[in-house]
């Protein structure tokens, strides 16, 4: 990064703390908060939390998207670092209490908290949210969490660099701005909602709607009835919206993430609208890496404009500002991530899958070896081996499970099921009497995956 560059990411930061009247005055939450309304959140967090002596760690258990902006400025202005949960159950909240630990809580259900101090958000001076005190922009202030198969959550932190850097990139590279309203599917304490129904349209100065619409008729009504311009969404909802009425003449811009999306859907979106959806391809821990859009008639993803890429042996390896700073880097700046990519013509990739044994299974991400491991710990099981099928193009996958056992497969779901997540569970299980190795111990995975692809049910 150069100088000039670093020097305009600080002068942004520094403004984002220094809105003008104008701004201040203007609506942020479609029929609810203004931005001036938002800093005095934010103030009144700081004042509050300071009155606690040293800096806290806050939970934010809400889907209140006002309260979770001024939360950000709060915590951007020195306040107090941030945890966002990836579930509100009780069961999670405990597994990430254990993790990183928090002093109190932002919560629009306190009494499903007991035990934790609950912050209330009140108004106070947005003078005290002086960019004099914002945080160091390569500290970290932020934690997000990603599931694992048993429900385990992995914990990557993010500084103000990271998501400020990749907002005001989106928020330039799609020429948003204060006439856009933003529509969201997705809930705001994930990464993708929080960067996309959030703080993206913050810093363009922009509307969001308030709530969280997921049902098709109810997305398209809404579009309509508010002259929504941007639609932040998921293949899952996607999907839904293949129907003939699709008609939503005021949107201008579609995303989607967390996920492949069906080229289908997405070719069904561009003929009743007239828009590709921007398909956005990255993950909590680096940021977003690339883009494609159906309209380009390419499976092959172009990295973004401020994303170095190139192979470590099969892998993708990217350096950019949204990158978590707790991945492991090298002596330039790349990390190696989990998926192995073929190069392409113009500078784009075709991803080929994990090389580390993850898949994405409904947006969620599940470790084939962790999978496999669950399954070999079982009663009669001898030996298991799980694999992932190819589905659709893309990340996602359908896992399916050979396992030599002496149990049926109603026993056997039941059982993975006490071991694993749902969403982890094999769609496909064979059980047969053995499993040919070598005499080395290696599988000849391509076999097992013909014997899912071909239906035989055999002895492998």
């Amino acid at each position: 990064m150069t100088t000039e560059t670093k020097d305009h990411f600080i002068s942004s930061y520094k403004n984002i703390l220094a809105p003008s009247k104008t701004l201040c005055q203007k609506e942020f939450i479609y029929g609810g908060y203004t931005y001036g309304e938002i800093f005095e959140l934010a103030a009144g967090l700081k004042k509050t939390l300071a009155r606690r002596g040293t800096e806290k760690s806050v939970c934010l258990c809400t889907e209140n998207k006002a309260v979770i902006a001024a939360s950000l400025l709060a915590s951007l202005s020195g306040a107090c670092r941030l945890i966002l949960p990836y579930s509100f159950s009780t069961h999670a909240l405990m597994e990430m209490y254990e993790a990183v630990g928090f002093d109190c809580a932002i919560t629009d259900h306190p009494e499903e908290m007991p035990g934790v101090e609950i912050i209330t958000p009140s108004k106070g001076n947005p003078g005290d949210l002086n960019s004099e005190y914002m945080r160091d922009p390569d500290r970290p202030f932020l934690k997000l969490f990603t599931g694992g198969s048993t429900g385990k959550p992995k914990v990557w932190s993010k500084s103000p660099r990271n998501l400020l850097a990749e907002a005001i990139y989106l928020r330039d590279k799609f020429g948003l701005s204060s006439k856009d309203l933003f529509i969201s599917t997705v809930p705001p304490y994930h990464i993708y909602g929080l960067l996309f129904s959030i703080l993206t349209p913050f810093l363009s100065h922009a509307r969001v709607l308030p709530e969280i619409y997921t049902f098709p008729q109810e997305i398209i009504s809404v579009i309509n009835r508010h002259k929504a311009t941007v639609l932040v969404s998921v293949p899952i909802h996607y999907r839904s919206l293949k129907v003939d009425n699709l008609s939503v003449p005021s949107l201008k811009t579609a995303f989607s993430s967390s996920g492949v999306l069906n080229r289908s859907d997405a070719t069904h979106f561009l003929k009743k609208t007239g828009l590709g959806i921007n398909e956005i391809y990255g993950s909590t821990e680096t940021g977003g890496i690339a883009l494609r859009n159906v309209s380009e008639n390419t499976d092959a993803w172009k990295p973004a404009d401020v994303v170095s890429w190139r192979l470590s042996g099969k892998r993708l390896a990217v350096r950019s500002d949204f990158v978590s700073i707790e991945m492991e880097k090298d002596l330039e700046g790349f990390c190696v991530t989990g998926d192995e990519v073929q190069p392409d013509k113009n500078d784009r990739f075709l991803l080929l899958g994990r090389a580390d044994g993850i898949v994405k299974v409904a947006g969620k991400r599940v470790d084939l070896i962790e999978v496999q491991n669950k399954i070999q710990t079982l009663p009669t099981v001898r030996d298991a081996v799980v694999i992932a099928l190819p589905a659709e193009k893309g990340r996602e996958s359908v896992i399916a499970a050979l396992v030599a056992c002496e149990l049926t497969e109603v026993q056997l779901r039941k059982m993975i099921l006490e071991k694993l997540e749902p969403f982890a569970m094999p769609r496909r299980i064979k059980i047969v009497s053995s499993i040919n190795r070598t005499a080395t111990g290696k599988i000849d995975f391509r076999r097992i995956e013909r014997i899912f692809l071909s239906g035989k049910d055999k002895n492998s």
